[in-house]
């Protein structure tokens, strides 16, 4: 069976969830909280995919890993990064609106900049077809955001404001999907394209470990630059480090947009070092928070 019919499916009940979960608060802190929303979404949306742009072109990987590398680092936040930011001690509410708000933008930024992506590969002559040719239907994309993204996302919202604890209830067992839901569509993509991930794990996965890990040093620099709090800057470095893995497979391997499964590579790999990478990250934060406190305490 082809994964797109369990790509599509989970990715709408995903952004389903996510409009569940959805408060007024979460936009107010655009207007309250402005400068720690500017660095967050500064870093997820511009410097991420301009980072990964750079990474992909110069490791000279095929062009469809180059272009789904790059579409990775377009594509919002995780659903996953509020429960990581939970864990790390850091801000719940400025990740909930950082998801809110990037899964919103970037269904307009995500076409465009994918749009000059597609337009550059061609115009450098990346013409590699071994793996599959390149062409990029927008309104296609456009439309496949609106119905995957836009549309179950007010959706969820509405419920929560006409059955308010009936939504309750369905968050907390829709939350628990999130993670699992990940991890089951980037074995199916693993098992199936199998040979294709072994034969381009050197120097796609150098350069996938490589844009995880400079996303967290960048979002983090970024953040001591602006002189953000501990707190606000680990909810930073998650929020902008964590993308939407699912909605790039789904657009990748969606037969009305890039229809190439072998697009998803680059999404599934970094599906993985990004939850090393941030549980690695979350661990060194837990024990140095003992560490402090058990010295405080002395």
């Amino acid at each position: 069976m082809n994964p797109i019919f369990f790509v599509l499916p989970i990715i709408a009940i995903l952004t389903y969830t996510l409009g569940l979960s959805l408060k007024l608060d979460d936009f107010r802190l655009l207007i309250k909280r402005p400068l720690p929303m500017f660095v967050g979404l500064f870093g997820q949306l511009i410097l991420l995919p301009v980072i990964a742009f750079v990474i992909a072109y110069y490791s000279n990987l095929p062009v469809i890993f180059f272009v789904g590398v790059v579409l990775i680092a377009c594509c919002p936040g995780g659903p996953s990064s509020n429960i990581f930011t939970y864990v790390a001690k850091g801000d719940v509410a400025l990740s909930v609106s950082m998801t809110a708000v990037s899964s919103i933008v970037t269904l307009f930024t995500l076409p465009f900049i994918m749009a000059l992506t597609v337009d550059f590969a061609l115009a450098q002559g990346m013409t590699d077809t071994i793996l599959g040719r390149v062409e990029l239907p927008v309104g296609n994309l456009l439309i496949q955001n609106v119905v995957l993204m836009l549309i179950p996302i007010l959706l969820g919202v509405s419920t929560k404001f006409y059955f308010k604890n009936a939504a309750v209830k369905l968050e907390k067992v829709l939350s628990k999907f999130a993670f699992p839901a990940l991890i089951f569509l980037a074995t199916i993509f693993f098992v199936k394209h199998y040979h294709n991930i072994a034969n381009h794990l050197d120097k796609l996965g150098l350069c996938v470990l490589a844009l995880v890990l400079i996303a967290v040093a960048t979002s983090s620099l970024l953040s001591t630059l602006f002189k953000q709090s501990s707190k606000i800057k680990r909810t930073i470095v998650i929020e902008v480090a964590m993308q939407n893995a699912a909605q790039a497979i789904a657009i990748a391997s969606s037969p009305f947009v890039f229809n190439n499964e072998i697009m998803a590579i680059p999404a599934i790999i970094y599906a993985l070092f990004m939850n090393v990478v941030l549980l690695t990250y979350v661990g060194f934060l837990t024990v140095r928070d003992k560490k402090v406190v058990a010295i405080s305490d002395q």
